[in-house]
């Protein structure tokens, strides 16, 4: 009992504890609501869509449902434990990468316990409820399983299962693969520089079963084509232009700099120490930090390669005797499961504060008053709607209504993303997409560009406006070419 107490077990405690409350976040991502259709779709039809069935821009055309498995597991959580399941669930997956990542920070527990705290900080803004999330959780657990694999080749065998289940979780899986060629790589540069450390059985044995996860892949609803998904989406132009977190990250922006000073430290930490990088560390180094500073996305990657080693190199603090001491029940002791119990019931409350706000966070980031009222009016013919309430707009519309855009990039491309980006910001051609598509409906933020200039635009007409959205209409006669004829009533919503 004593020995469960201990400081450094409390410290412990504490941390995941506290990396489990500050990860239970409302449900804020504008893409958990298309991934929550899709998995309702395939749960209702029992297969995995392979064409568009949600835009009336894309309908029929083919889409790579590749996070289907994520899907179907995010829409049963939801059907059987509501919206505190899912924040729940994905805390925990969270809280459980970062505690993989604490297993390999040395033995020196708190400096691990911090280096991991900072790691997780860095990571925060790729947080929430996405499948991605569960990509992270994945490659923590590989990175793992990789080196450990030095002192126990057999565990290289639990890349196989891993395999199997990631690729049909998330496209994610090819980080999986590119770490085990990377390590691979590694082990071979060693072995020429004449510093490798295992036998001559080790990379083959790794090649070997490299290859099997490579033959793998296919064995998901998708085939060959997740091959070369996760490059073409890398490659994408529409994804890279108009998607944030594909981005590099910003430093002028406070929620970067955690990250910033993880990579500043990384630098400072391995030009002091004294211990030599590895071939294998430095090129892992290299390659996950290029991907970080290309993309908000492949942060975290970095921060799990980084963080154990400047964790290594930082010593041990506080040092501890050389012979262990038998526990002794001590007024510390109560004081430590004190503080464990009062951040157990803080973590507790605030859960359980942060569930009863989704109600709250929903409205405030989608327009569910505005969605509300077409529920209640079939809006006539199609509807032009902005980017972000896409999926919200599938999930509470579908299949009466098909939206223009949502947030699957992939899927619309270049062209429609200039189209949307031109009509939102009433600039060049705006006209055109209205008209191409045949589009007699919009939905966008009240104070959007688009909605300024519809107001004073003959041939649209108001029929509901609240703070957050609203919703416009093309005339009956004389589209966008005659004078408004006088409004009709707007609805407001009800307080």
């Amino acid at each position: 009992m004593n020995r469960t107490l201990s400081t450094s077990r409390i410290f412990q405690i504490v941390l995941f504890l506290g990396l489990f409350v500050l990860a239970a976040r409302n449900v804020t991502d504008p893409d958990v609501w298309w991934h929550l259709k899709t998995g309702q779709y395939i749960a209702e039809h029992k297969s995995v869509p392979h064409t568009d069935p949600f835009s009336y821009t894309r309908v029929g055309e083919p889409w790579l449902a590749h996070e289907w498995l994520s899907e179907l597991l995010m829409y049963n959580l939801l059907r059987t434990t509501g919206w505190g399941g899912l924040i729940v669930i994905f805390a925990a997956v969270l809280t459980a990468a970062f505690w993989l990542l604490y297993l390999r920070c040395g033995p020196a527990s708190y400096v691990a316990g911090v280096a991991t705290l900072c790691g997780a900080w860095a990571t925060a803004p790729v947080w929430g409820i996405r499948p991605q999330v569960l990509s992270l959780l994945l490659t923590s657990l590989w990175l793992l399983i990789l080196e450990r694999s030095e002192h126990n080749p057999k565990l290289l065998w639990w890349t196989l299962p891993l395999t199997l289940l990631w690729v049909n979780l998330h496209a994610g899986f090819a980080l999986g693969l590119a770490l085990s060629a990377l390590f691979l790589a590694g082990e071979w540069i060693e072995r020429a520089l004449g510093h490798s450390r295992q036998s001559a059985s080790y990379p083959r044995m790794m090649a070997l079963i490299f290859l099997v996860d490579i033959l793998i892949v296919p064995l998901n609803p998708n085939g060959l084509q997740m091959f070369s998904y996760p490059i073409e989406t890398l490659r994408s132009a529409a994804t890279q232009n108009y998607i944030a977190e594909w981005a590099s990250p910003n430093f002028h922006r406070a929620e970067y700099w955690p990250f910033l000073v993880v990579v500043l430290s990384m630098f400072a930490v391995l030009s002091c120490s004294h211990l030599k990088l590895r071939a294998r560390d430095l090129l892992l180094l290299l390659v996950s930090l290029y991907a970080a500073l290309s993309s908000i996305r492949l942060m975290p990657l970095f921060v799990l390669v980084a963080v154990p080693l400047v964790s290594t190199r930082l010593g041990n603090w506080p040092r501890s005797s050389s012979a262990p001491q038998r526990p002794k029940a001590t007024v510390g002791t109560l004081l430590n499961a004190v503080i464990a119990l009062a951040m157990a019931l803080f973590g507790g409350v605030h859960i359980a504060q942060v569930i009863q706000r989704q109600p709250l966070a929903e409205t405030e980031h989608f327009p569910a008053n505005a969605v509300a009222f077409l529920q209640l009016h079939q809006p006539p013919g199609r509807i032009f709607n902005h980017y972000d309430w896409g999926g919200y707009l599938i999930w509470k519309l579908y299949p009466s209504t098909l939206v223009f855009i949502d947030g699957r990039a992939d899927l619309y491309g270049q062209q429609l993303f200039d189209q949307f980006a031109d009509t939102y910001q009433f600039k060049g051609a705006w006209q055109q997409p209205l008209q191409h598509w045949s589009i007699d409906t919009v939905l966008v933020p009240s104070r959007s560009p688009l909605a300024t200039g519809l107001r004073s635009s003959p041939g649209w007409t108001v029929r509901y406006e609240d703070s957050q959205a609203v919703i416009l209409t093309a005339l009956p006669t004389a589209i966008r070419t005659q004078p408004a004829a006088a409004k009709p009533a707007i609805a407001k919503p009800s307080l």
